[in-house]
């Protein structure tokens, strides 16, 4: 059987949690083959998820990168196939730009300049390929400051520097400069909006990163004076993902936006595993009806169902329930939400005991 749980966000890793539930697994049923998969869709998490599943992957740390609010943060990408033809490197956004790195929210300034210090990392090790989740951003500048890093200038009408953040793109009058670009670059996102307008990076996500009905109008103003000057198209579905990097990616890089829990989950080798398997669990910090559109428990059901394996959800609290699917809640288990995320392991574990106990034995 495969345990493929998604991170229980802000509490347990991807990996933790599946090793928790096989754990608990293995109490009750010891002669069962259980093979652990961690998953993540683009998100927090990613890169921790696709080392778990990778053990040949390295791990390089990368200090003095500028964080989303301008001070210095640390972050690690991965690289696979070290050494060969075929070196990618996996970057997390959200651990370079994201919201748990702002003491306060700043959607006017917060900057993605640090993502792209981090591409440049692994552009300095010889990777060809680039992956970046995009999962978690604080930023709603257009990617600009990524691109920024990797070599465009970004000028006001007096040949000067824009500031860094969305807002000062308003001022924006010339973009010169050639960006250093990898020969292949994939950003995961399952978001579908485009870059302007009422269903925009700005509208639709900036309320998450602190922004009001003012800045909004600012932002979408600001990221439409940006895409104006850069070109491309700005309403194709993705470029409004992780506050416009979407567009910034494709249109000042070349990238390809994709799903990303099927494709990271193709990287984990979940498809190999689920042809031999006859039963996987799946979970998340909350399973609810978001959950099956396009994230990683809703793409794990699916492939189950389409290799006829039997599945099963433990999430820290099931607000919706699937026909035929049975459903474990750490909060239910424990007794109150409080509870579970008091100990998420030890609920963990149990889960993965009740799990295996609700299942006739076979010799």
């Amino acid at each position: 059987m495969v345990i493929a749980p998604d991170s229980f966000k802000g509490t347990v890793p991807a990996a933790d949690a599946a090793t928790a539930v096989a754990e608990g697994w293995h109490a009750v049923r010891e002669q069962d083959e259980v093979l652990t998969i961690p998953l993540a869709d683009g998100g927090e998490g990613t890169v921790a998820a696709v080392a778990a599943a990778r053990p040949d992957g390295v791990l390089h740390r990368v200090d003095g990168l500028r964080g989303p609010d301008g001070r210095q943060v640390s972050a690690s990408w991965l690289e696979l196939d070290p050494g060969t033809p075929d070196s990618t490197a996996v970057i997390e956004m959200a651990s370079v730009s994201g919201l748990p790195l702002m003491d306060r929210l700043d959607p006017l300034g917060a900057t993605t300049y640090g993502l792209g210090q981090l591409i440049n990392a692994a552009l300095d090790s010889g990777c060809r390929t680039v992956i970046v989740g995009a999962g978690g951003s604080a930023t709603t500048d257009g990617g600009a400051g990524a691109l920024a890093a990797l070599g465009l200038h970004l000028l006001d009408d007096h040949g000067r520097p824009v500031p860094y953040g969305g807002a000062e793109l308003g001022r924006l009058a010339k973009i010169t400069g050639r960006v250093r670009r990898p020969e292949k670059l994939i950003m995961l996102s399952d978001v579908d909006a485009p870059l302007l307008g009422p269903r925009g990076a700005a509208a639709v996500f900036g309320p998450q990163k602190g922004a009001d009905p003012e800045q909004i109008v600012i932002l979408d103003a600001a990221l439409s004076r940006f895409a104006a000057l850069l070109g491309g198209p700005t309403d194709e579905p993705g470029m409004g993902a992780a506050g416009g990097l979407g567009y910034g990616l494709v249109a000042g890089l070349g990238a390809v936006i994709t799903p990303g829990a099927p494709y990271l989950a193709g990287l984990a080798g979940l498809p190999v595993a689920l042809a031999r398997a006859d039963l996987v669990i799946s979970g998340e910090g909350r399973f609810d009806e978001t959950s099956l559109g396009g994230k990683v428990v809703g793409y794990v059901l699916t492939q189950a169902a389409a290799h006829q394996v039997d599945s099963m959800i433990i999430a820290g609290q099931v607000a919706h329930r699937v026909d035929g699917i049975a459903a474990l809640s750490l909060a239910e288990l424990s007794g109150s939400t409080q509870a579970a995320l008091a100990d998420p392991i030890h609920w963990l574990r149990l889960a993965g005991s009740r799990a295996a106990a609700s299942l006739p034995v076979t010799h």
